[in-house]
């Protein structure tokens, strides 16, 4: 059964088959978290909820996400950039909490907001090749948020979290596993099908136990992102 949950531009598109759902993100270029993206996402993840299940999550051909929605900030609309930057902080939490195991089948570049969701959720496979993995944010004249500093700092070492918060660099496929931003590397052509097996294992735990045990793993960075959230929307609302 395949759901269309998408306004008129579908940018981010859900499917639910044997116990997993699938959201799978394409705005037909950098699949940037426009306010309308993570509008859709959330609108996704609600139907997923219901389903039950295992989620994928996945972007289009060799891209990922790259980020917040530029355009936004260069139209000085403060309350639209208000909207879309918590918004997207918000979403990075719901992922962390999220009640369903959600495995990412990330198909290329994760870059800003991309990276920060793809490390909050569970299971992360890349692709072979040229992707790239950044927080670029210093590189482009802004400040890391605090909750995207809390997401990566619970996968990086202190030295990755120095590289990749301070000096906005840019990981490679390999240096991105090694770091821990990814867990599997696997080539383009299998991304799917590997994908689905991760899920179809997800399927066999005990998903009272899963959710349980992924909220007591994180409670103390879920109380924090939270408390982190509250500071970047204080600032963004004075900016």
């Amino acid at each position: 059964m395949t759901t269309n949950l998408s306004t008129k531009n579908q940018l981010a598109t859900y499917s639910f088959e044997e116990g997993i759902s699938t959201i799978t993100l394409d705005d037909g270029k950098a699949n940037v978290m426009s306010v309308q993206m993570l509008e859709e996402i959330n609108v996704a993840l609600d139907d997923a909820e219901r389903q039950g299940g295992v989620v994928i999550l996945t972007g289009r051909e060799k891209m990922f996400s790259g980020g917040f929605d530029l355009s936004v900030f260069k139209a000085g609309d403060q309350k639209q950039t208000y909207t879309m930057l918590s918004n997207g902080a918000r979403l990075a939490e719901r992922l962390l909490r999220f009640p369903l195991p959600i495995i990412t089948a990330c198909s290329g570049h994760a870059v800003a907001m991309g990276i920060f969701l793809l490390v909050a959720t569970d299971y992360r496979i890349g692709v072979q090749g040229g992707s790239k993995f950044a927080a670029n944010e210093v590189a482009i004249g802004m400040t890391v948020p605090h909750f995207a500093i809390r997401v990566l700092r619970q996968r990086l070492t202190p030295q990755q979290l120095n590289k990749a918060v301070n000096f906005a660099y840019y990981f490679s496929t390999d240096e991105a596993l090694q770091a821990g931003i990814i867990d599997e590397l696997v080539q383009p052509s299998e991304l799917v099908g590997i994908a689905r097996q991760r899920a179809q294992d997800a399927l066999k735990l005990d998903a009272a136990a899963h959710t349980s045990s992924k909220l007591r793993m994180r409670e103390t960075l879920l109380e924090e992102i939270s408390s982190d959230i509250e500071r970047d929307c204080a600032g963004w609302q004075q900016a």
